[in-house]
């Protein structure tokens, strides 16, 4: 599901429940998860991790059509001693190998996309139990990731930004502003922090 399909459901979500609920018992808190992650020292850890296996995958890619491209230069040199019948042969496994590392490139970004988010699922279970705690301190009702905020009224008092609350909880500093972007450790991958938020 693309981010904004979650974006337009959390926001539905959002209206269906000031809907439901009188004006004036709501307590709505939002917090700006990248902010909060980014500040965590076991972040760090992850973005480390990732970008080595990224190296690494890279690495072996680049052997692999390093070697590829060995193949094709040797076909390209040796085409006019072969005849037609071994001259399709070769041009047939040529393609079967192109294909081969066109699959292998695709299954290597998707098992880092996979081991990102096994990593990253410790801190978000972590940040999400501080989210939490902090929730129920607060005796809010609903709490949101800070991205899906279209407006936010700063005098209310019914509305309250709880980011340096959650960092409080979890013993950090904040690193950065919340609502300051934050760097991404893959520009495909979908943002840290997506599957939570208290919503």
């Amino acid at each position: 599901m693309s981010n904004r399909v979650t974006r337009s459901l959390s926001l539905l979500f959002l209206l269906a429940a000031m809907v439901a609920m009188p004006a004036q018992a709501q307590e709505i808190g939002y917090v700006d998860q990248q902010a909060v992650l980014m500040s965590m020292p076991e972040m760090q850890k992850v973005q480390q991790k990732v970008q080595q296996k990224m190296k690494q995958q890279q690495r072996e890619l680049q052997q692999q059509r390093q070697q590829f491209q060995k193949q094709v230069k040797q076909f390209q040199q040796q085409q006019s001693l072969l005849d037609d019948s071994a001259r399709a042969e070769r041009e047939r496994e040529l393609q079967q190998r192109q294909q081969e590392l066109q699959r292998s490139a695709q299954q290597r970004q998707q098992q880092m996309r996979k081991q990102r988010r096994e990593m990253m699922q410790p801190l978000l279970e972590k940040l999400q139990g501080a989210i939490d705690k902090v929730a129920a301190q607060q005796e809010l009702d609903m709490v949101l990731r800070r991205e899906i905020l279209l407006y936010e009224d700063e005098t209310s008092e019914r509305v309250a930004d709880i980011t340096r609350d959650v960092a409080g909880e979890l013993g950090i500093s904040l690193t950065q502003s919340p609502g300051e972007p934050s760097p991404t450790l893959d520009q495909n991958a979908p943002p840290a922090g997506g599957g939570g938020g208290g919503q």
